[in-house]
């Protein structure tokens, strides 16, 4: 094997913003020949403080999520902030979490990204967990029943974070298997992205548990992931 070839690990590039912007990413992203791309239409929450926290100005909102090798992703990372100003008012936060494995076409496919001078590997992710640890931020997402997400996030205020962003969506699962652990059978659900401080993580997960919880008649269920790198978030702190 070429020594030149880099082992590198893989991460998770999630950015929200207005649709304007997002159009513009797309395209960034196109252009960069990224291979996988996925985007969602989203809902900021309903208080219009918390919006103007972010940054975004409106309630519309889109969510592209995209996975890349990290050299890659912190060069989108860049890119986003000097050439769409993602961090300005009005514009949205772009983030990456840390991967610990994708399926062997997804690696062929970001492996090519760079000529074949790059590998990754399952041993490039588990060694870059170790580092999770001392992420200074961490993604926290809620799935409650339709209708509780502006209930979370007064929650959540209280716990520290200054905003979130709502996506719509239905729970598919085993009815028998879901009524067993509590958690009724209504299938519209909304699920929360929310960016919090990683000291201040188990006080908000505890805080949305008490009160929106599974045995709440929000239904929620929450977990974190680590956050490696943010922009968007610092600037308005």
């Amino acid at each position: 094997m070429d020594s030149n070839i880099k082992h590198v690990p893989l991460r998770i590039l999630i950015l929200i913003t207005t649709p304007k912007l997002s159009e513009k990413a797309v395209d960034m992203f196109r252009k960069g020949a990224v291979p996988i791309q996925y985007q969602w239409n989203a809902v900021g929450t309903a208080s219009s403080e918390m919006i103007d926290i972010l940054g975004l100005g409106t309630p519309d909102k889109r969510i592209i999520i995209s996975i890349l090798p990290k050299p890659f992703a912190d060069d989108m990372l860049k890119k986003l902030k000097t050439e769409l100003r993602i961090g300005a008012v009005n514009s949205g936060i772009a983030f990456t979490l840390p991967m610990s494995g994708v399926n062997n076409l997804i690696f062929r496919l970001l492996e090519n990204l760079n000529g074949g001078e790059m590998q990754l590997s399952e041993a490039a992710n588990r060694k870059d967990e170790i580092k999770m640890a001392d992420m200074k931020y961490a993604l926290v997402v809620a799935v409650v029943n339709q209708g509780y997400s502006e209930e979370v996030m007064d929650v959540a205020k209280k716990a520290g974070a200054s905003g979130g962003t709502v996506v719509p969506g239905r729970r598919i699962g085993n009815q028998e298997a879901m009524g067993f652990w509590g958690m009724g059978i209504q299938e519209e659900k909304e699920m929360l992205f929310i960016i919090i401080e990683n000291e201040n993580k188990l006080k908000l997960m505890q805080a949305i548990g008490e009160h929106c919880g599974i045995h709440s008649e929000a239904k929620g269920l929450v977990v974190s992931l680590p956050i490696d790198s943010v922009i968007g978030l610092e600037e308005k702190r």
